[in-house]
C-alpha cells in the first residue's frame, strides 16, 4: 500500500501502460543507435550519444502526454475516483520516476552490452554463432 492505496487492478493497467511507454522510449533509443552505427560508420558512444540528442523530445512528447492524462485520475474527486486515483497515481509516478532512469540507464547498458560482445569476440567466441555438434555419441 503506497501513497494510502492498495494496488488494484486498475493500478496493474497503470503498471503495464507504464511499462509498454518505458519499453518503447529503449526501444527507440537502441535503434536509432544501431543504425547510426551501421548507415553512419559510428562509434557506439558516438551513436548513442547522436540517439539520445536527436530522440529525446520525441521521446519526452510521449512520456508528458502520457503523464498529464493521468493527473486528472489523480486529482479527481467524486464519485468513483477512488477507483481511478490508483491508476492516475501509478501512471504519473513510475512515468515520471522511469522517464528519468531509462534516459540514464538505456546508454550506459547499451555501451556495456557493446563492450562485453567485443571482449568475447577476442577471446575467439562469436556470440551469433552457436555449434551444434552432428557427432553421434557411442
Amino acid at each position: 500500500m503506497l501513497f494510502g492505496f492498495d494496488f488494484s487492478l486498475v493500478a496493474m493497467i497503470g503498471v503495464i501502460l507504464l511499462i509498454g511507454i518505458v519499453k518503447k522510449n529503449g526501444i527507440i533509443l537502441v535503434d536509432f543507435a544501431i543504425n547510426a552505427e551501421r548507415t553512419e560508420h559510428l562509434s557506439p558512444e558516438e551513436a548513442i550519444r547522436k540517439a539520445s540528442l536527436l530522440r529525446f523530445r520525441p521521446i519526452m512528447m510521449t512520456t508528458l502526454a502520457a503523464l498529464l492524462g493521468g493527473v486528472p485520475l489523480m486529482l479527481g474527486a467524486g464519485t468513483g475516483a477512488e477507483i481511478r486515483q490508483p491508476l492516475g497515481f501509478a501512471m504519473v509516478g513510475g512515468l515520471a520516476v522511469s522517464q528519468v532512469l531509462t534516459l540514464f540507464t538505456t546508454p550506459v547498458v547499451y555501451l556495456y552490452l557493446d563492450r562485453l560482445a567485443n571482449w568475447t569476440s577476442k577471446l575467439g567466441a562469436d556470440p551469433t554463432r552457436t555449434e551444434v555438434s552432428t557427432a553421434s555419441p557411442k
